[in-house]
């Protein structure tokens, strides 16, 4: 009995504690006094009273952290955000499009940078965008189309010093949020508060249970390289009314729909009334989507485990026909003729190390077969045009190859440009059109002995 006395004496977050110890010794006492089974019996007492005092003193406990909050914006304040404005520096340049004179670069959930490229050699800024939220755009028909966090608008572009909102769809696109460092507990995410825009190093206080090891929410939402919705993706034969967007897409056209893909759902936003989308369908259609070609009636997928294939012949109802799995990695894929083109980037958080090209043959799109890999170093987008194949290999550079012989691709490579931290491309037959972390680029390719760098508008450091 001394060891649970000194339990009893030492445990001061009790208030009778002293009391209890009184009555302790007293009964310590009486037990030498009677026989032996009740002593046992009356021992137990302090133990049982011992058990309820420690159960009924929790101390409170708090620790101190590190923590990235999330800053937000209303709901109301960025629907009324959409408007030309001002000037604005390219900083962190995303996803590119054309569509006649006209160049548009995504400045990543800002809006978008246009640009007249009358002369490729002196682009000329026409002004920017303001989209909150936005990642990606279509444009058909004068009308632009671009995700703004969780809706889709509409911007009438006939002049696009003066791009104005002409349509909206709310709360079409799942609710996401920005990347954020790593390193740092992410605090819990209000979506009753508005959208996040960004996130702020806060010192948070958080009391936390004294026999439980703590654990901190993260809001699992989307990130601008994988979940978010990406721009338009489909062959360069694109009729004059609608533009074309580059390999890393998850948007495209297709008669009168828009058509796009996030992680795992299908969307299909009719565009027969252009200053009012409308959305016709919507469906689940897979896991761990990234990217979206169209070429012809068929929809090219590309996922973190392999390339999927859909019939579109129905915009409403796409129809799985086939797939290719790889090993675990980010995967853009595009396709000319009878060959799709896959790169796969591994790494954090793509998956696996592999980095390479895969060169299919999808002449029968019910069983697509491998052709040849090629190593890579770092693939991102890439882009095909009457069988120059271009790749955006990270910060290897930009490479071109002749890809008229599936299996010599890597002997026939026609040029290298190194020092770029290429993104994406899109080829239109005689320039290219590149993005990287540090800017925009277009090259000639009219003599593909010959090719050369039109111009290039840097980011601001």
């Amino acid at each position: 009995m001394g060891y649970l006395s000194d339990l009893v004496a030492n445990y001061s977050c009790h208030k009778d504690t002293k009391k209890l110890r009184l009555h302790q010794e007293k009964t310590n006492n009486y037990s030498q006094k009677i026989p032996m089974k009740n002593s046992i019996k009356n021992s137990l007492i302090p133990f049982f009273l011992l058990v309820v005092m420690l159960s009924a003193c929790k101390d409170k406990y708090t620790e101190q952290y590190q923590s990235l909050e999330p800053v937000y914006m209303g709901y109301q304040e960025f629907r009324e955000s959409v408007k030309m404005v001002s000037q604005q520096e390219l900083v962190k340049p995303g996803k590119i499009y054309t569509i006649g004179k006209y160049i548009f670069i995504n400045e990543i959930m800002k809006g978008v940078h246009v640009y007249d490229n009358t002369n490729a050699a002196t682009p000329v800024y026409v002004g920017f965008i303001n989209v909150p939220g936005n990642v990606d755009l279509v444009v058909k028909n004068n009308i632009m189309y671009a995700d703004s966090y969780i809706d889709l608008v509409a911007l009438d572009i006939t002049d696009p010093s003066k791009a104005k909102e002409v349509g909206r769809i709310k709360s079409v696109f799942p609710y996401s949020v920005p990347q954020h460092e790593d390193g740092y507990r992410v605090g819990q995410v209000d979506d009753a508060k508005g959208v996040v825009v960004e996130w702020e190093v806060k010192t948070v206080r958080k009391e936390i249970e004294t026999y439980n090891y703590p654990t901190y929410p993260v809001y699992y939402g989307a990130k601008f390289d994988a979940m978010a919705l990406n721009s338009s993706g489909s062959s360069t034969k694109e009729t004059s009314s609608a533009g074309i967007g580059g390999s890393m897409a998850r948007f495209g056209l297709s008669g009168n729909s828009l058509v796009a893909v996030d992680n795992n759902m299908y969307y299909n936003i009719d565009l027969s009334d252009a200053n009012n989308p409308k959305l016709s369908s919507k469906s689940q259609i897979n896991w761990g989507i990234e990217t979206m070609f169209l070429y012809g009636k068929y929809m090219f997928l590309g996922t973190s485990n392999g390339m999927l294939i859909y019939d579109l012949s129905d915009v409403n109802k796409p129809v799985y026909l086939s797939n290719f799995w790889h090993a675990t990695g980010c995967d853009p894929v595009v396709v000319e003729g009878n060959r799709a083109y896959v790169t796969i980037r591994g790494g954090n958080p793509c998956g696996s190390n592999i980095n390479r090209l895969d060169v299919l043959d999808v002449t029968n799109v019910l069983k697509p077969t491998l052709l040849r890999s090629y190593n890579m170093d770092e693939p991102y987008g890439i882009g095909i045009s009457d069988q120059i194949l271009f790749v955006c290999d990270g910060k290897s550079g930009l490479k071109v190859y002749n890809a008229a012989d599936p299996y010599l691709i890597a002997e026939n490579q026609l040029a290298k440009f190194p020092g770029i931290q290429a993104y994406d491309v899109i080829p239109l037959g005689k320039s290219l059109l590149m993005i990287g972390n540090d800017g925009f680029y277009q090259y000639d390719y009219s003599d593909v002995k010959n090719i050369k760098q039109i111009s290039v508008i840097k980011v601001k450091k």
